[in-house]
This record gives structure tokens, sequence and C-alpha cells, in this order.
């Protein structure tokens, strides 16, 4: 028997209603349910929006909504603008919850010392086709909790989390300058979870919340490699030409990482991955010019 959970989940989606309607039938086939969805499409068409309209029947409303404004950071912002309830879990439209999903997240903001966010596991959706690759993965089955000034990639990621709304409202929501979609292209989670780290949230990483993620392309994976960069070196930018300090510390640890792993790379003629490093180098790079731009307008 099924039961409703008093967690609403929020889905942004962006001309992909075949690989929305996988994610909501997965989202909706739990024994634990969300209390609500909130879409929000920014899509071209009303392909996604005749999908909806066939699945309202459900035990759990979809609210639907139509978004002007550009950028996964916008919708997501629009999407928890929404929700009724107290705590909201996100995903993207291209992963797969695992049925679980919502049970899991439930669990984790009930336990005690409850976290104020909680984060999970990602996992490549489907068996390895060749030429495809996992994007974004969790791997861990180790729960872990998180708290001060930590490397905010270490935390999560933003296809999968959960966070009390009110402590979303309290920081202000993501940063629209960044994102998928924006022209920071990236980095709008990693700006989460360290505002949410700076603010005093406690963040739990929670291996039982599990979602699977679509595999991407060659082509898609180094596109999403300079995107990466470039939205890392406009966040670190952003904090630091507000006075935050810890953000030369993050972006060291991330110049590092990735000159290290370039130089092992090219020393192993290992040409695909030096070519990814070099990507997200590059990326970095003019992540840092836009983010000097912004904060300088």
């Amino acid at each position: 028997m099924t039961r409703i959970a008093h967690v609403s989940a929020a889905i942004a989606t962006l001309d992909r209603p075949e690989a929305l309607a996988r994610c909501l039938d997965a989202l909706l086939s739990g024994a634990v349910l969300p209390a609500e969805v909130i879409v929000v499409d920014q899509s071209a068409n009303d392909a996604t929006k005749a999908m909806i309209e066939q699945r309202r029947a459900g035990a759990v409303p979809i609210l639907y909504t139509r978004q002007q404004r550009r950028g996964l950071s916008a919708s997501r912002n629009a999407a928890l603008g929404q929700v009724s309830c107290p705590v909201v879990a996100v995903t993207d439209d291209d992963c797969v919850p695992d049925p679980g999903w919502i049970a899991a997240i439930e669990r984790a903001f009930a336990s005690p010392a409850a976290p104020d966010a909680v984060t999970g596991r990602i996992l490549p959706l489907g068996p390895h086709v060749p030429g495809t690759y996992g994007i974004a993965l969790r791997q861990s089955r180790v729960r872990a909790d998180f708290s001060g000034r930590v490397l905010p990639w270490l935390v999560g990621s933003g296809n999968n989390f959960a966070v009390r709304r009110d402590w979303f409202a309290r920081i202000g929501g993501f940063d629209e300058r960044l994102g998928v979609g924006s022209p920071g292209k990236a980095a709008e989670d990693i700006d989460l979870f360290y505002r949410l780290l700076r603010a005093g949230a406690r963040v739990r990483y929670e291996p039982e919340s599990l979602v699977y993620h679509q595999r991407h392309s060659k082509a898609k994976r180094m596109t999403t490699r300079y995107s990466y960069g470039h939205g890392i070196g406009a966040f670190c930018i952003l904090w630091l030409r507000r006075g935050d300090l810890y953000a030369l510390r993050v972006f060291g640890h991330w110049l590092c990482w990735q000159c290290k792993d370039l130089a092992v790379a090219t020393g192993r003629w290992q040409w695909l991955e030096a070519y990814q490093r070099w990507l997200i180098l590059r990326g970095t790079l003019s992540g840092l010019i836009y983010g000097l731009r912004v904060a300088a307008a």
C-alpha cells in the first residue's frame, strides 16, 4: 500500500517530454510518494504540457508552470517557490529516481540530529553502451555529514538533493547567474551547498537516496566538462569579490586537482582524459573572466 510523505518534489524541464515522463513514472511508482510534484517547463512547444495533462488523474497532484525566465536556476527557484511541504526533493528530467527515493529522504529528515539538506547517490542509467558516459556520478555507499567550511563538490550534486523549505528561503535560493541556460553555465548546485554550509546548515550525504542519471554521448560529455569548469571559475570569483577568502582555498584545490589529473593523463598517453582536463581548465579561465565582469557590473 502506498503512503504520502510530507515532502514535495520539484523538477525543471526543457524540451524533453519523453525523459520527463520516464522520471515522473519512476517517482510515482514507489511505496512512499511525494505530496505534490512541481514541474517548471521552459520548453518551446506544448508537448510537455500535454504529457502532464495525461498524468493529472493520479493520487499525487502535478502542478505545472510555464517559465519564461531562462536557465535551470530560474526554473528551480520558481519550482521551490511553489512548494507547500516543509521539505522539497529536487531531481532533473533526465534522471530516474529509485522507487525508495522519497522514503529515504523522509527518513533522513526524521532521524536524530536531522540535517537541513540531504544529497545522495547518483548512478548511470541502464547498462553501459559503447560511446556513452556516466555524468555527475556519486557512487559512495558511506553516509557522511557536512558542516562548516568544506569543499562544496564533496557534498553532492543538484540532480539529487532535498532541502528544508525555510533554509532554501533563508539563503535566497539559487544564484540565477549560474547553472545550465545562464551565462555561468554550471555550478549552481556547488554555490547552493556552499551558501548553505556558510550559513550554518547541516548537509547529509545519504546513499539510500538514489537516482539514476541518463548517460551522455562523448560530444555531450566534452561540452559538459567545459561548462563545469566555467561554472566553478565563475562561482569562485563571485565569492572572492564579496571578500570570502575561503573561495580562494576552494579555487586552489580545484586548480591543483585539474592540473594534476592533466599531467597524469598526459604522462600515461591517455589523450581523451587529458583533453577533458584541458577543457575543464579552459572553461575555468572563461568562468573567471565572466565572474569578474559580473562582479564589476
